[in-house]
């Protein structure tokens, strides 16, 4: 959402840790977190956010926090919205804590969760999410079993981390980068230039039309469908459901790689952002939502 212009510290030790998490029946990775010693929050984990933000309703409830301003900003949905502003939290996830950690205000969430967190928290150190096991371990170097992962390329940018795959779109194999963002609940939605370039109107069947709403409350209405085959390094998912706005005009610039697609791996990131390692888990055959 906004950028953090302040290094905030961490106040722990170098050792690795682990954080166990709730994967909720809408693919959301919910974390319990204490805010300034007292208030507690349920945040979920967004692989593709770049601040701490938490929900109007959960600002409600809580006693500890101080807004300095007011800013405007522009969320998913287009709209420009005010969002206050809160300069220097501490924030305890487990037995960690981070100190002068800015926050904003939003309106919504991932269900379940009263605002969520990024990589921000973890830089230059490796993540694994494992989705067996319901942890995210933080770590110095990799895991040792990291040879039985598939090894991919990360293209890391203002924050985000893109990855390159393949989807059957009719007789076409085609390739596009992927923002891998696990605050999506769905599989794959697709960017407006991929979906005008490559006529997915035409050539994939239409399923149903899926209502979303941003942070703010924006409204975005998509198309749902089916991708044949979605192929990510050496993994091949068949008959992934997918989203694309018709007729938009580049207001989804990115395509996605939501939480329906990446829980059925157990994933590892560097700690430079720079490569992604893939093992499918027990979920990777599950049923897909009806996102």
């Amino acid at each position: 959402m906004i950028a953090i212009a302040q290094q905030f510290l961490l106040a722990q030790s170098t050792s690795d840790y682990k954080i166990p998490f709730t994967l909720t029946s809408q693919n959301n990775i919910i974390i319990k977190a204490t805010l300034n010693n007292q208030d507690t929050v349920s945040l979920m984990f967004h692989t593709a956010a770049s601040a701490l933000t938490l929900t109007k309703d959960a600002i409600g409830k809580m006693n500890s926090l101080q807004f300095e301003r007011t800013d405007t900003v522009k969320s998913w949905g287009g709209a420009e919205n005010s969002s206050r502003y809160s300069k220097s939290n501490m924030l305890q996830i487990g037995n960690h804590n981070w100190e002068n950690i800015p926050l904003w205000e939003n309106l919504n969430s991932g269900p379940g969760s009263g605002g969520k967190f990024g990589l921000e928290l973890f830089n230059n150190k490796v993540l694994e999410l494992n989705f067996d096991k319901k942890t995210i371990t933080v770590s110095q170097n990799l895991p040792s079993d990291i040879k039985s992962y598939n090894k991919l390329n990360l293209i890391y940018k203002d924050e985000m981390m893109f990855v390159e795959a393949e989807c059957k779109i009719g007789n076409d194999l085609l390739k596009n980068q992927f923002l891998i963002h696990s605050g999506y609940s769905g599989a794959i939605l697709f960017d407006d230039q991929f979906t005008t370039d490559n006529q997915l109107n035409e050539k994939l069947k239409i399923t149903g039309e899926k209502s979303l709403k941003d942070s703010f409350g924006n409204l975005l209405k998509t198309k749902k469908a089916i991708v044949t085959s979605f192929i990510i390094g050496k993994n091949k998912l068949n008959n992934v459901p997918s989203g694309f706005f018709q007729g938009a005009l580049g207001r989804q610039k990115m395509s996605i790689i939501g939480s329906d697609l990446l829980k059925r791996f157990n994933v590892v990131i560097s700690a430079d952002r720079n490569t992604i390692f893939l093992k499918a888990n027990t979920l990777k055959n599950t049923t897909y939502l009806n996102i």
